[in-house]
């Protein structure tokens, strides 16, 4: 499937065949083009957690709505983030880079997020979102599906998966081999209400 029609095609999918699994060939394929996911100064804050224990995804069904595809789908991918990612070890994030850029980079990472607690916030839900998409097209391009889902406790999610107390939980994508396909989509707003030329 070439990149267009993988962007027209992808879908919230809600419904997987529970017995069908992903080969890890194509989970291993899914994690390099995920590292392919571009992060702000190189800082690679985004952490994924799979999860495959079904006693654990019966938990974060029960704090997510009850939505079947998080028990359902081949795989549930938490995305995560390490607010703190760009205070801890920067010059490693630069390591093969020439001396120069190194020289240039690794301070302003820390002229950039030092002291704007905002920022590093900011910055780790910016990262999630470009791993989502990636993930998401990731898997329409191999043949699956997913589900991107904010409906769940955060908190709660946390205290399951043991989220370390400088990262934050973004959202969890499902992934597998629908069932049953998406509902029609829903429309779209006219051009003039979401695209401008240089200003509002």
């Amino acid at each position: 499937m070439d990149i267009f029609e993988t962007i027209r095609a992808r879908r919230a999918v809600k419904h997987y065949d529970p017995e069908f699994t992903i080969p890890e060939a194509d989970i291993t394929k899914l994690k390099d083009l995920i590292r392919q996911a571009p992060t702000s100064f190189n800082i690679q804050n985004w952490r994924f957690v799979f999860v495959s224990d079904k006693g654990l995804r019966a938990k974060i069904r029960a704090a997510g709505w009850d939505q079947a595809q998080i028990t359902e789908a081949s795989h549930l991918i938490i995305l995560c983030a390490d607010v703190q990612a760009w205070a801890k070890e920067p010059l490693r994030y630069w390591e093969d880079a020439p001396k120069e850029a190194q020289d240039f980079l690794v301070p302003a990472i820390g002229q950039f997020y030092e002291g704007r607690e905002w920022q590093q916030r900011d910055e780790a839900m910016r990262s999630v979102g470009i791993a989502a998409q990636t993930i998401m097209l990731a898997v329409k391009g191999m043949g699956y599906d997913s589900c991107p889902m904010i409906g769940f406790d955060a908190d709660a999610v946390g205290d399951l998966i043991n989220l370390p107390s400088d990262h934050v939980v973004g959202m969890m994508i499902s992934i597998g081999k629908m069932k049953s396909p998406a509902q029609p989509k829903g429309g779209y707003l006219p051009d003039n209400e979401i695209f401008f030329e240089d200003r509002f």
